[in-house]
Order: C-alpha cells, then sequence, then structure tokens
C-alpha cells in the first residue's frame, strides 16, 4: 500500500477511538435551576452571526474558486470546504480549549479543560459574553477557526496536493491559530494584557492567514504555468457578496451581544468596505487601467478586513480612512508582488496580511474609549502613543513569528507527504490529478 494511504488511514482510526471514548464520557446536563440567566436577544444575535460567518466558508470557495484556472475550480473550491468538516472535529476534541481554556502562560490554553466539549453545556457562560450561553460562544469562534486556513489556499492555489493540505490545516491550526486566538482574546492571553485591541480578528485570522500565505507561496516556489486564466468573475461577484454578507456576522457578532456595540460594528464595517471597494478602482483608474468587477470585489475585501480589528473601536468617519489607506496599501503591494519571484496565486499576502496590519496599526491610531470603554489607551489621533506604539510592534513581532512558524510547518508536513503535485499532474489541473472531478 503507497505511504500516502497508510497515512490517511491514521486520523480516521483516531477518530473512531476517540467517538468510541466520547460515549462513555459523562457530559454535565444544563440544570435550569442553576444555569445563569442569558439575554435571549444576545443570544439569537450570536447564533445569527454564527450562521453569517459559517456563509463566509462557501463564499470564500466562489471567491477564490472564480479566479483560478477552469481545470482548478473544484480543488481550489473544496480547500475551503474541507477546513469546515476538520476544523469542527479539532475545535470538538481540544481546539476550542487551545484557544480559550485554562492559561497555560498567557499563550495557550489547556488542552482537556473542554475535551470533548465537556461542561460547555453546564451553562456557565464564557467571562467576556456573560449573556450568552458557552455553547453559542463555543461555536461562534468555530467559525472564524474555520475560515482561516481556507484564507491560506489562495496563496498556494493550483499546485499544491489535497492530502498533504489536510495535514497542513491541522497543524496551522494547533501551533499558530490556537496560540494566537489564546493570546488576542482570552482573558489571561499574552497580547491581551499588554493592551493589544483586537475586535474580531485582524492578527488573529487575517494576518495570521496572510503571512502563512506569504510563506507558503515562498516555500512552494512558482507554477509552471502563472498566466491568470479566471473561470468564472461571476463567481467572484459571488463569493465577494456571500463574504460582504457574512462579514456583519463576522464584526457585529464580536459585540458579543444585539447592543450598541454591534451595531457600532456593522456600521464601521459598511463603510470601510465600501471605501475600500471605491478606492480599488478609483485609484486603478488614474493608473490607467479600467474599472472591472475583479478590482471592485478585492477592494471591498481589503475594507473588510482591515476594518476587521477595529470594527468596535472606532468612529464611523475614521472607518472611512481605514477603508481608504487599505485599499491604497493593498494595491499597492499587488502591484509590487507582481514583479517579484512570489507566486501568491490569488494575493493572499497583500490583500489579507498586509490589510490586516494595517488595521491594527490604525486601530493603533483611531481607538477611542468614546466608541468602547474597553480601550483604556486612545490612540495616537488623541494624542497617546503607547496604543500605537504596542499595536505597530505587535503587528511585527506577529509577522516574523507566524512567517517562521509557517515555514517549519511547511518543511515537516512536505517531509510527511510531499507538498507540491508533479508537473504532469499541475498540467492536467488539480480537479482531475486529486479529486478525479472536473467541471
Amino acid at each position: 500500500m503507497h505511504m500516502t494511504k497508510k497515512l490517511a488511514i491514521v486520523p480516521f482510526l483516531l477518530l473512531m477511538l476517540v467517538a468510541i471514548l466520547s460515549l462513555f464520557m459523562g457530559h454535565n446536563p444544563v440544570n435550569s435551576d442553576t444555569a445563569p440567566d442569558v439575554d435571549t436577544g444576545d443570544t439569537a444575535w450570536l447564533l445569527a452571526s454564527a450562521a453569517l460567518v459559517l456563509l463566509m466558508t462557501p463564499g470564500l470557495a466562489f471567491f477564490y474558486g472564480g479566479m483560478v484556472k477552469k481545470k482548478n475550480v473544484i480543488s481550489t473550491m473544496l480547500q475551503s470546504f474541507i477546513c469546515m468538516a476538520i476544523v469542527s472535529i479539532i475545535w470538538l476534541f481540544f481546539g476550542f480549549s487551545l484557544a480559550f481554556g485554562d492559561d497555560i502562560g498567557g499563550i495557550i490554553g489547556n488542552p482537556a479543560t473542554f475535551f470533548l466539549m465537556n461542561g460547555v453545556l453546564d451553562g456557565q457562560p464564557w467571562s467576556a459574553a456573560p449573556t450568552v450561553p458557552l455553547a453559542v460562544f463555543a461555536f461562534f469562534q468555530l467559525k472564524f477557526a474555520i475560515i482561516t486556513p481556507a484564507l491560506v489556499t489562495g496563496a498556494f492555489s493550483e499546485r499544491v496536493r489535497f492530502t498533504s493540505y489536510i495535514l497542513f490545516i491541522v497543524m496551522f491550526f494547533i501551533f499558530i491559530y490556537a496560540p494566537l486566538a489564546h493570546m488576542t482574546w482570552h482573558p489571561d492571553g499574552l497580547l491581551a494584557n499588554l493592551g493589544v485591541l483586537d475586535f474580531a480578528g485582524g492578527t488573529v485570522v487575517h494576518m495570521s492567514a496572510g503571512v502563512a500565505a506569504l510563506a507558503s507561496a515562498i516555500y512552494l516556489k512558482k507554477r509552471t504555468d502563472q498566466e491568470m486564466k479566471p473561470a468564472r468573475i461571476t463567481y467572484v461577484l459571488l463569493g465577494t457578496g456571500l463574504l460582504w454578507f457574512g462579514w456583519f456576522g463576522f464584526n457585529g457578532g464580536s459585540a458579543m451581544g444585539a447592543n450598541n456595540l454591534a451595531a457600532i460594528a456593522l456600521a464601521t464595517t459598511a463603510i470601510a468596505s465600501g471605501a475600500a471597494a471605491f478606492t480599488w478602482i478609483i485609484f486603478d483608474a488614474l493608473r490607467g487601467k479600467k474599472p472591472s468587477a475583479m478590482g471592485t470585489s478585492i477592494g471591498a475585501v481589503v475594507g473588510l478586513v482591515a476594518i476587521t480589528p477595529a470594527a468596535g473601536f472606532v468612529s464611523i468617519p475614521h472607518a472611512l480612512v481605514i477603508g481608504v489607506v487599505a485599499a491604497l496599501v493593498s494595491n499597492l503591494m499587488v502591484e509590487w508582488r507582481t514583479r517579484t519571484g512570489i507566486d501568491d496565486t490569488l494575493d493572499v499576502f497583500p490583500c489579507h496580511g498586509v490589510g490586516g496590519m494595517v488595521g491594527m496599526i490604525l486601530t493603533g491610531v483611531f481607538a477611542s474609549p468614546g466608541i468602547n470603554s474597553a480601550v483604556t489607551d486612545k490612540g495616537l489621533f488623541f494624542g497617546e502613543t503607547k496604543l500605537f506604539v504596542t499595536h505597530t510592534l505587535t503587528a511585527i513581532v506577529v509577522l516574523v513569528v507566524v512567517f517562521v512558524m509557517s515555514m517549519i510547518i511547511l518543511k515537516i508536513t512536505d517531509l510527511i507527504t510531499p507538498l507540491r503535485v508533479s508537473e504532469e499532474e499541475e498540467a492536467e489541473g488539480l480537479d482531475m490529478s486529486q479529486l478525479g472531478e472536473s467541471l
């Protein structure tokens, strides 16, 4: 039996073993007499937000799938869809615990805290979301964990083995996503205690994915055929619409309730994304390019990325500035990337990595306690420097650490099972060579 087939059996056997084990584990049922009161409005909003965020992953599949060659559409879309299966299983076993379990050194959570979701249904809410059941918070956060590795896939589209990608997802979650989520969003996390503000994932989601994408593009090297032949621009538009729609749950839900902060997050998200989309096509026009559906779509997503860390900390006019600046910087970064030897197929690093960094730094510029009382140090715009310096240094450190860790993960994955397809498989297309399917 081929080594790859042997390796594929291992996770299946482990899954069966744990499934059998779970039958004998006692889970505390919810006791309505002792469970704390929850706000039904907050709970309903977070349930809806969780569904909106999950919809973003199929949206991303269409967004990426429409940009690649026709022979790679299915494989590219499946790379997003499979994250919903794999990360959900990891989250059940120990993923939620790694991100939000009992603190270990400010870096990671204890994997045994919520093993197999034990204790999640006992009615005790998460400290940062006291008005919703812990289960709602847990599965809302799952949707963030799902889309993050899916974002990386745009960088190595059209040249990665599907089975190797699955191993990459697991390692990326354990060694990059979970520690960043814990450090940023757990009350005892290292970055949280340093005063870093990340409302909905500028560092945790977009910088981690964008920088991992850069490392992946460098490690896997160029495609043999780098010509961009988008299969379906209509898919890109559809994906953008789903992402844009879902992002209101992404940012609005991060207020952890149906409250004024959620309204602020929705408003800033709408303005930043619209400003970025319009800025992108205007900037293209000023440089002699035609306004395009692709440019409008990319610009909108860049604005959504950039406002993510700032959505609940800045005013609506400042959200406009964030959208405009992010569009200009990312547009220039895309242009720069095309002049290098880095084959980041769908420009994940210029859009998500750089967009996330711009958002984090500008959060340090515009964050205001008048918008959110969680802001203890005002942004640079209001005459204080501490938050700006903290965010700028954090962005630099996260960039370096995630890049190094991604390179290590890629190397380990490649040693276990080759990451890159052969030239013949790449020429045939990943839909047929990896999946045996075609449009």
